[in-house]
């Protein structure tokens, strides 16, 4: 079998984001609407007025202050430049203006892939998930395959199907990881509505958080080492001093939208973002 080390991981498989390697594609192909996370509407397709001929935002730095705070959280997982550089060969939707549609078309599609790709290369970093790793590598390979594909096979995918397929070995990886003799532990708050909730302080070691409504909560505190937190929504949750310590399926995105602080304790590979207090 092979060394848990030896395998493919998120930057291998090219799921960091490159913006200086996209052509915008999140500033251009995605809407957005007046919010606290937005100063103005955008329509699909249409490019976002701070958008530089560049390619590179006109307000980067100051993107928060500005009202714009949803972008400093979004993540392509390295989808806009494998659309960019290897779909479309490194040929921009201004240098082609007739690609444009396509291209922004099949930004979200190979956003999902690459999401699916960075939760099984993370399965296979999980040595309690070794029952699966087989069958991770496998999809993760298929998946992987599907990306290099062109325009229209990746228009035509079945994308619902697939994330259906990673779903099933994700849920299993979980119920390792967080069990013992196959049986999973620790608090089932999966789909759970805990927006506001007062959760200071609270046990949640090993708990499944897939798809729990966080947003607001106070997690001042909390034990979440182990915990699944897969699609967990924690915008504006207060994470100081909390302990995520080997949480799985927690991504940059969703750490970024949260409040913390020095004291909070991150999963390995997970940056500490500079809005945090310190």
């Amino acid at each position: 079998m092979p060394d848990i080390r030896d395998v493919p991981d998120i930057d291998s498989l090219g799921l960091r984001a490159d913006c200086g390697s996209c052509f915008a594609l999140c500033c251009v192909a995605l809407p957005f609407a007046v919010s606290a996370d937005f100063a103005l509407n955008k329509e699909a397709g249409k490019p976002c007025p701070n958008l530089r001929e560049d390619f590179r935002c006109g307000t980067h730095t100051t993107l928060r202050e500005k009202g714009f705070s949803g972008c400093t959280v979004y993540d392509c997982f390295g989808a806009g430049q494998k659309v960019s550089q290897v779909t479309f060969g490194g040929t921009s939707w201004r240098e082609a203006p007739g690609t444009a549609k396509a291209m922004f078309d099949v930004f979200p599609v190979m956003r999902q892939l690459h999401e699916l790709l960075r939760y099984l290369a993370e399965v296979l970093t999980l040595p309690k998930s070794r029952p699966v790793h087989r069958d991770v590598r496998r999809v993760l390979g298929e998946i992987e395959a599907l990306t290099r594909s062109d325009a229209e096979v990746l228009l035509g995918l079945d994308v619902p199907a697939l994330r259906q397929e990673v779903n099933v070995l994700l849920l299993r990886a979980s119920e390792l990881v967080r069990g013992r003799d196959g049986k999973a532990k620790g608090k089932n708050r999966r789909g759970a509505d805990l927006m506001g909730a007062g959760l200071r302080g609270a046990d949640l070691r090993a708990a499944n958080l897939r798809g729990a409504y966080l947003i607001a909560a106070d997690l001042s505190g909390a034990d979440l080492r182990s915990a699944d937190l897969i699609g967990a929504d924690l915008r504006d949750a207060n994470l100081a001093g909390a302990d995520l310590t080997g949480a799985f399926f927690l991504t940059q995105l969703q750490v970024n939208a949260a409040k913390g602080d020095a004291r909070t304790r991150l999963p390995e590979g997970l940056d500490r973002p500079g809005h945090w207090e310190r």
